[in-house]
């Protein structure tokens, strides 16, 4: 049967692009729908600010007249000109279990970034490395936490028989307070690293909200400048960024490190919404009141940042973070947490992760291909 590849170009296509996921996951206890209007927000080329220094465009499979698949090819003109290279990604990829149709949509790409210029096709990016990453390879049992990425376990195969190697793994830690506390040995390791460095722990001041993002933008580029595939993020992005989770912020669990009043590391840890959002389908709207009088029944967090400025890294600092970040969350019937992703090469931030007695749960693997 044919396949027929379409270019999405206009709204009601793009609305077709979003909701094929609600296809793909019927029946699927274990995926969580994203925010519709979320996904509007982040694929819209005019309002998201990455599409500053990126441009993509999106694509819809067809075979026999069903809708079978989507993706989207993207330039991210950053990246390149920070790692002097000519990468490109595919993204928002989704597949019916059919490896003609994969094939289809991952050919459309490479075509796509042949035209310009681009040598080589990495992904899955959603649409970057720093928004949702990677495509799950072990830990199928569990709903992803918040902004972490769920696929079915064939979309492996689905890139595997395609030609896809993999670029890199990308780590989940689980991490269980009961666990933590059953030796004061890591209580006492992370204060003696604090206490050596003179390092000390507040809490994000919403008070002075806008002065408090100034530091992280400096502290979130500085920490991860060397890092394999960083793209800074420019200041209209972490703006875009900190408007999104600010009206579902933990102050508490947002930590500033400082050492004679200058900030050195930073560290964001969010409630794991993802609870809440699987009963909404989609849907904030009429479902917000859901975000409110659900929250009790959120147990577990995500770190999603923890960064420290290269001057102080390899000093154990970042166990400092974790065993606050733990004790804080555990005061709030937070008793488990998920640190992601990291680098399966990131040895310091690895390390630090088994110090405070994580287990690896989740695997997720950036694909590359050369063009």
């Amino acid at each position: 049967m044919a396949i027929n590849i379409k270019m999405v170009q206009n709204k009601s296509e793009l609305k077709t692009f979003i909701m094929f996921q609600w296809e793909v996951y019927k029946g699927d206890s274990i995926w969580v729908p994203p925010l519709i209007a979320d996904r509007k927000k982040i694929l819209n080329k005019e309002k998201n600010p990455f599409f500053e220094h990126a441009e993509a465009d999106y694509f819809l499979a067809y075979k026999d007249g069903k809708l079978m698949g989507r993706i989207a090819g993207i330039v991210n003109r950053l990246h390149n000109e920070i790692h002097e290279d000519k990468v490109g990604f595919f993204g928002f990829f989704e597949c019916f279990n059919d490896q003609e149709v994969a094939n289809a949509l991952f050919d459309t790409v490479r075509e796509w970034l042949k035209k310009r210029g681009i040598d080589a096709m990495r992904g899955p990016a959603n649409p970057s490395v720093n928004d949702e990453y990677g495509m799950l390879l072990e830990g199928f049992n569990d709903s992803p936490r918040l902004l972490m990425t769920y696929n079915p376990k064939y979309y492996t195969n689905l890139c595997d028989n395609y030609g896809f190697a993999k670029a890199k793994d990308l780590y989940a830690y689980k991490l269980d307070s009961d666990k933590l506390l059953a030796t004061d040995k890591l209580k006492r390791g992370a204060e003696i690293a604090a206490k050596r460095a003179g390092m000390t722990l507040r809490e994000l001041n919403m008070k002075d909200f806008q002065n408090e993002l100034k530091k992280i933008k400096v502290i979130y580029n500085k920490a991860w400048e060397k890092s394999w595939g960083f793209v800074p993020l420019t200041d209209k992005e972490i703006d875009a960024l900190a408007a999104d989770l600010k009206p579902i912020v933990e102050p508490g669990l947002v930590l500033f490190g400082e050492i004679n009043g200058e900030p050195i590391g930073f560290s964001l840890t969010m409630l794991d919404y993802n609870q809440v959002f699987k009963n909404m389908n989609g849907r904030l709207f009429p479902n917000i009141y859901k975000l409110w009088t659900q929250k009790k029944n959120i147990n577990w967090a995500r770190v999603i940042i923890l960064g420290i400025i290269p001057e102080y890294q390899k000093r154990g600092l970042d166990a400092s973070f974790y065993w606050d970040i733990m004790m804080r969350a555990r005061k709030m019937n937070i008793m488990r947490g998920e640190a992601s992703w990291i680098l399966e090469d990131n040895m310091m931030m690895n390390r630090g992760a088994e110090l405070m007695k994580g287990d690896i749960y989740k695997k997720y693997r950036v694909y590359e291909k050369a063009i």
